[in-house]
């Protein structure tokens, strides 16, 4: 076991951050105190059975065990262990349990949710920038034209030149409840403090479509492409092995367009960082001044530089300040919007997919197109809307492209189809335009083909000569004839149809199907009455004329 926490937490196991190394950690602990309480504890891997792992799962706390054996199932895959289990331990681990939580991540945001939030983080980080870039001129000036300044601009300057020229801001003789806001106030003016992160993070992960671990350790060391685009090699510790780093391209965008460019951002971070990285000599990109009661304290810090937990950033404490609220529920009031990384990670790449048509190769930027689809895509609400959308527009043309495609043909053989409805006679086929030795015929079923009947079989209407087309084609033929008679066996190949769309994909199926399906649909069952249509169903049966009229290198 110890060996396994080893590899599991080396270079190559796949566990980048001191949370989930500790998280293994536990669940390895677990494991082992409950095998302790055991009358025959397995003292090697090889004497493990599937009876154990089944045991451990069953525990009153069983979620926390399911989790823990998954856990257990990472720390088992290497050689070390895995060749010592037998094949039923080691299916053991993978079973799942009622109930728990299936593959797919946190629900994004909706649209509305998220143009509100993204207003909310540019709204606030234009200010941030503002701010600093004010406190910088006025700090430029203070030292190279004083005499232009007001009172107050000379008063706060000569506080901001001693503040550039030490490492914070001063600590007057104040009260403790005046003196913290008070140097709070002064520190905002050149350098980014604790409560500045909130909207520089966020933004920064929503246009570089990454995660809150990845924003935190963005690095300083960057390479600038022809003025357009930076280039930067960033973390990804939750990628697999051996592959934490990974080098990216972001666009700068144009000039004061920083805030919706992520080059441009990441630039822009750089800028409002650089006083207090100087100080605290940090390689991230993301350094703020934190205000310390105790003066021989740094007050300049990496937050996550030690620790990618960091400081608590509060940030549905921060959507609240602003006022940020979800989507009501029908009949509830509004609730603040609750704020992730990984929400607004997962409604960019929401974003990104729809744009690119769903294209999953494309649209897959930070994770593989499996991780894309089970832990970003898979089950949110705006994705499948607009899924069923374009499957519903998609549908919708194909069945318009093959109605066009029927009637093209029933124009070049005839014209129209000759649908009868009511009682099947020979006067009524007469009154429907039939001669009467055709009508007395049809009126027989001796004129019946596959599903309908054909008035003249002799002479095609296109070629004047005996008909070769098949019975599928004769829906778009002048010389068909459809009758209440038929409207069973009509019924019986439309099931037929629709269940091959079950083995068939669906552009070979509407190509092969599609016009005679549209033809039915469209003109011949909307000839006929509810009440006939009913009766018809009672009376149909199971189709197999369909396997028989498609050539054997045809059929699905």
């Amino acid at each position: 076991m110890a060996q396994a926490l080893a590899w599991r937490t080396g270079p190559s196991g796949g566990l980048g951050t001191q949370s989930s190394a500790r998280a293994s950690w536990k669940a390895a602990g677990r494991w082992l105190r409950f095998l302790e309480t055991l009358p025959n504890a397995p003292a090697t891997p090889a004497r493990l059975t599937a009876a154990h792992v089944k045991a451990f799962r069953e525990r009153p706390d069983s979620k926390i065990a399911q989790r823990d054996l998954g856990d257990l199932r990472l720390l088992f895959e290497g050689e070390l262990v895995r060749s010592q289990l037998t094949e039923a331990a080691w299916n053991a681990f993978d079973v799942r349990l009622s109930g728990t939580r299936q593959a797919g991540g946190v629900p994004g945001y909706s649209d509305g949710e998220l143009a509100r939030l993204m207003a909310a983080l540019r709204s606030a980080c234009l200010v941030i920038r503002r701010r600093l870039r004010a406190g910088e001129v006025l700090l430029q000036r203070h030292g190279t034209e004083p005499e232009a300044l007001s009172m107050d601009e000379q008063a706060l300057g000569a506080v901001l030149a001693k503040m550039a020229a030490s490492s914070g801001p001063p600590r007057p003789r104040l009260h403790t409840s005046e003196l913290r806001p008070y140097r709070r106030a002064m520190a905002s003016h050149l350098f980014l403090t604790r409560e500045d992160l909130v909207p520089l993070m966020m933004l920064m992960a929503a246009l570089a479509h990454r995660n809150g671990e990845t924003i935190k350790e963005l690095p300083v060391k960057h390479r600038i492409l022809e003025g357009h685009a930076v280039e930067v090699t960033i973390v990804k510790r939750r990628r697999g092995v051996r592959r934490w780093y990974e080098t990216v391209t972001w666009e700068i965008g144009p000039q004061g367009r920083e805030l919706h460019y992520p080059g441009g951002m990441y630039l822009l971070l750089l800028e409002l960082t650089a006083r207090s990285r100087a100080r605290c000599d940090s390689p991230l990109a993301l350094c703020i001044w934190a205000d310390r009661q105790n003066p021989d304290v740094p007050e300049h810090v990496a937050p996550f530089q030690k620790d990618l937990r960091g400081p608590d950033l509060k940030l549905n404490g921060w959507a609240r300040d602003r006022k940020l609220w979800a989507d009501p529920a029908p009949g509830k009031e509004p609730v603040a919007l609750d704020l992730s990384f990984n929400r607004i990670k997962t409604s960019m790449d929401v974003r990104r997919t729809k744009h690119l048509g769903g294209h999953l190769p494309s649209a897959a930027r930070s994770n593989t197109m499996q991780v894309l689809f089970r832990h970003y895509l898979s089950g949110d609400p705006v994705i499948t809307a607009w899924a069923s959308e374009v499957m519903a527009e998609a549908l919708d043309d194909a069945e318009q492209a093959a109605i066009a495609s029927h009637q093209r043909t029933l124009n070049a053989a005839g014209g129209a189809l000759r649908v009868v409805s009511g009682p099947v006679s020979a006067q009524t086929l007469v009154e429907a335009g039939l001669d009467a030795e055709t009508a007395k015929l049809a009126a027989a079923g001796d004129l019946d083909t596959g599903w309908t009947g054909c008035t003249d079989h002799d002479h095609h209407p296109v070629t004047g000569e005996e008909c070769q087309i098949t019975f599928l084609d004769c829906f778009h033929c002048g010389n068909c004839l459809v009758t209440r008679a038929h409207l069973p066996r009509l019924l019986e190949l439309l099931d037929a149809l629709n269940a091959r769309r079950t083995v068939l994909t669906e552009d070979a199926w509407w190509e092969r199907y599609g016009p005679a399906w549209a033809a039915i649909r469209r003109d011949i069952l909307t000839k006929f009455t509810p009440q006939e249509r009913a009766e018809a169903e009672l009376e149909k049966s199971v189709d197999t004329i369909l396997e028989l009229v498609e050539n054997p290198w045809d059929e699905p």
